[in-house]
């Protein structure tokens, strides 16, 4: 695993703020900013670095935040990426979220900090916390019915 790590990645970080010191001034801005959002708006979220870029958790990851200067293989890209883990059960009437060609992870990416619009941030940060309410319901739910089936 370690070797596919390294073909898909050059760079290792030992932990976020090794993370926040390699990115381009610019990058570095708006992840500081989203990570913001992310402790504000998300009581008692975790944060791990994996893939050496920060993810959110509660029960389950529900969100990442990707600059484009951390290389996936050797591609970089422009702007930075929050994603979110289970975008597809997100309500996104207006399309504000990439989908691509991903089934569930639905991202947003920012090519400058005024491009971050607080409000729907936090609206599917909200939502996000509910959707891993609600997959750790149902997944404990299922396991009472069927000891309860036995």
């Amino acid at each position: 695993m370690d070797q596919e790590r390294k073909r898909m990645q050059n760079v290792r970080f030992r932990n976020i703020a090794e993370m926040l010191a390699y990115l381009p001034e610019d990058q570095q801005l708006i992840t500081e900013r989203l990570q913001g959002l992310i402790w504000e708006t998300v009581p008692g979220v975790k944060e791990k670095l994996s893939y050496n870029v920060p993810f959110y958790a509660l029960r389950k990851n529900i969100c990442f935040i990707w600059p484009g200067a951390v290389p996936w293989g050797s591609t970089t890209k422009a702007g930075v990426m929050l994603g979110f883990s289970y975008g597809h059960l997100l309500h996104d009437a207006s399309d504000y979220l990439e989908k691509g060609n991903r089934k569930h992870v639905y991202t947003k990416t920012f090519l400058q900090e005024a491009d971050i619009e607080d409000e729907i941030i936090r609206h599917f940060l909200l939502e996000s916390m509910e959707i891993d309410e609600m997959l750790y319901r149902e997944k404990h739910q299922h396991r009472r019915s069927r000891k309860k089936n036995k």
